[in-house]
Parts: C-alpha cells; sequence; structure tokens
C-alpha cells in the first residue's frame, strides 16, 4: 500500500494566521458596505413576499431595492475605476 504524502514543505501560507481580516481587507469591506446593505434591503423586500401575492407596493418596493442596488454597484465600479486611473495616471502633460 502508497501512503500519501504531500509534496510540499506546507500547504498553508507561511505567515501565521490569526484569525483577523488585514486592514486591506477591513478596507475593501468599508467601500463595498452601501453595496451589502442594498443587496440586504433587496432580500428583505422579496422575501416579504414568498409566502403571499406580490401587491402592488410590493412590487414598488422591490423596484426601488433594485435601483438601489443597481445605483451602489455603479457607484462602486466608479469608485474603482477612478482609483486605477489615478494610480495609472502620472498627472502631467506630455
Amino acid at each position: 500500500m502508497k501512503t500519501i504524502a504531500a509534496l510540499q514543505a506546507a500547504v498553508t501560507a507561511a505567515a501565521p494566521f490569526d484569525g483577523e481580516p488585514s486592514n486591506a481587507e477591513l478596507d475593501a469591506i468599508d467601500r463595498e458596505l452601501p453595496v451589502i446593505l442594498a443587496d440586504v434591503d433587496l432580500l428583505d423586500a422579496q422575501i416579504m413576499t414568498i409566502d403571499r401575492t406580490p401587491t402592488e407596493l410590493d412590487h414598488q418596493r422591490i423596484r426601488r431595492a433594485r435601483r438601489r442596488v443597481l445605483a451602489a454597484r455603479r457607484d462602486l465600479a466608479n469608485l474603482t475605476a477612478a482609483a486605477a486611473t489615478d494610480a495609472t495616471v502620472s498627472g502631467g502633460a506630455a
């Protein structure tokens, strides 16, 4: 019978993992928080209509929540694109 052994000395990262998110990960969460909250609002609106026939007010609530999700995603994409542009443009006339 053959034994199975790892070909590499370490399978996990070399640095010790303390279980806490890094500052970069916390910053990313802060940037994405409006999208996360908008998604939660949309889910709440959809969950309210699971066990009953949606009324016109329910449809409006869901449409409004979808628009908030799209706006939050657009804002995040624009923020990310602006940050990428600022990082690549040297800021001077050639």
